[in-house]
Order: structure tokens, then sequence, then C-alpha cells
């Protein structure tokens, strides 16, 4: 049995190339999105104060913080690079779930919970952008 990387009908050759602008868009909205990532990060590890308090307030330990830094820091790592892009969007997709579902348990603001699901959004747009293996899987 062999896997097969394109759909039935299909091959690398039937494949239309994405316009440079619509790739460059799909970059800007991936860096947009990723920048925002990385600097969340950071600052988990970084550990202000305010970053200590509004994780007491979603429920979590102090002592988690550094680990969910890390954690979010290695998926969106894995998001901005091509080769591992897909697997970094679908890792960043459950670490936003779970983000989106702290907010809803403490009853926060309609913002904080769109921005979570917002941000999630605006991952896989960009990658569907500037990627033509996401078009296909999502085609």
């Amino acid at each position: 049995m062999t896997a097969q990387t394109f759909p039935a009908g299909s091959s690398a050759k039937d494949e239309q190339p994405i316009p440079k602008k619509i790739v460059w868009i799909g970059r800007i909205l991936s860096a947009l999105a990723a920048l925002f990532l990385f600097v969340d990060g950071a600052m988990k590890l970084w550990k202000p104060a305010v970053v200590l308090e509004a994780t007491r307030q979603l429920g979590y330990p102090e002592s988690q913080i550094t680990v969910i830094g890390v954690v979010l820091l290695t998926c969106t790592l894995l998001y901005v690079f091509p080769r591992t892009s897909i697997f970094g969007a679908i890792l960043l997709t459950g670490y936003l779930g779970g983000a989106t579902a702290s907010q809803v348990r403490i009853g926060a603001g309609w913002f904080n919970v769109a921005f979570a699901v917002m941000l999630g959004v605006l991952a896989w747009a960009g990658l569907w952008l500037r990627d033509s293996r996401v078009r296909r899987l999502l085609s």
C-alpha cells in the first residue's frame, strides 16, 4: 500500500501557482499572528506582574506559567518554519482552543473569547494564502 500525496486525479503539475501578491498577504497575516504569539510566549517566560495576575485570574498556578510559555513558543516556532507550518498551525489551534475555553470558563467578556478565536483564524488564513499544501488539503 502506498500513500498518495495528491487527491485522486490531480498531481503537482495540475497545481496552479499562487500569485505573489496573495503569498505576501499570507506571509503578513502569518507574521502578525506569530509576532503576537512570540511576544505572549516571551512574556510568560519573563513573568511581569500583569502576566502573573492574568494567569492567576484564569485559574492556573504561577508554577505553570513557564511551561505554558515554552509550549506556546514551541508551537509558534513550528508554525513559522515552512516545513513544519501545518503541524505548528494544528498545535496552535489546540493551544488557542484551550485559551478560548479558559476565557469562557471564567466568564470573560466577549472580546477576550473572540480574540483567541480570531488569532487562530488569522494564523490559518495566513497559512492558507501562503501555502499550496494547505490549499490542497482544504479543497
